[in-house]
């Protein structure tokens, strides 16, 4: 199965398409939240650089959130299209659970064994982080192949504890800390890691030194966590059936519904300006 991955949950724009025979080809773009610009052209390359046209992909894995408002947009309806066009199946995975396969492969490749928890963190914007919490051992070891270690690839399995709304900077310090067991057992990843960095350092039991080396969710871990999955027995699903996971509603829903009411004072003041394309605003 020839299987590409678009990973679009948070600034940073990847592909990445994993080849029947296992090989591999991944292209990421940091910074800029120019997902509707960068991504189909990014497609159009990956497939070139695998070899791989992409009238022969098979099925197209894609993060769902949580993350960013916009670049969730982009990569789902670019997966729907996708899949639309050429009847193709879609498997959406969470970017908690990437960021935690991700960080558990890393584990083992260094051998790391105190490490008993991974708490992958995403920047919700407005001061707010997502967060779950996985087991380090995960459930399914490895993906064989080429540069085995560097695909290593581990399913994280079902969350520990996974909160369904973001959390303030307080909460999560609360949270993540009720996981420690000593010095370095729980390891944090992700951009909202990385952003409130200077906060997680002074909890005692926090692993933080791959926060910024994984502040994204690879789509190359995406593509094998997918992969993993279906052999495993998780069932792809048609495009009318792929839906985001915002976990909160959208910055304009929210705008809108915080306004005053109309005429009372200060309602103009609060009205929302109008969202620009391609600028998010969650």
């Amino acid at each position: 199965m020839n299987l590409l991955a678009i990973e679009t949950a948070t600034d940073t724009v990847g592909v990445a398409l994993l080849r029947d025979d296992g090989g591999a080809a991944e292209l990421v773009h940091g910074g800029g939240r120019e997902h509707a610009e960068r991504l189909a052209p990014m497609i159009e390359e990956v497939c070139a650089v695998a070899g791989t046209p992409l009238a022969d992909v098979d099925l197209v894995a894609v993060d769902i959130g949580p993350g960013l408002f916009t670049g969730l947009r982009v990569g789902v309806a670019t997966a729907k299209a996708l899949a639309q066009a050429r009847d193709l199946p879609v498997l959406g995975i969470t970017s908690l659970d990437v960021l935690g396969a991700a960080a558990a492969g890393e584990i083992v490749s260094e051998d790391a064994s105190s490490v008993e928890v991974i708490v992958p963190v995403v920047d919700a914007r407005r001061g707010e982080v997502f967060v779950a919490a996985y087991a380090a051992g995960g459930r399914a070891k490895g993906v064989a192949g080429e540069n085995a270690a560097r695909a290593q690839v581990i399913d994280p399995g079902p969350p520990l504890d996974e909160p369904r709304a973001p959390i303030d900077p307080e909460a999560m310090l609360t949270w993540i800390g009720g996981f420690g067991s000593g010095p370095g057992t729980v390891r944090v990843v992700g951009d909202g890691a990385l952003r409130y960095l200077h906060r997680l350092a002074l909890l005692p039991d926090l692993d933080v030194g791959r926060a910024e080396s994984l502040a994204s969710p690879p789509p190359a871990v995406l593509a094998r966590l997918a992969a993993l999955r279906l052999a495993a027995g998780t069932a792809a699903v048609g495009a009318a059936d792929l839906a985001p996971d915002y976990r909160r509603p959208a910055d304009v829903r929210i705008n809108w519904e915080q306004r005053p009411p109309f005429g009372s004072s200060g309602s103009q003041a609060s009205v929302a300006a109008p969202v620009r394309p391609g600028v998010d605003r969650g």
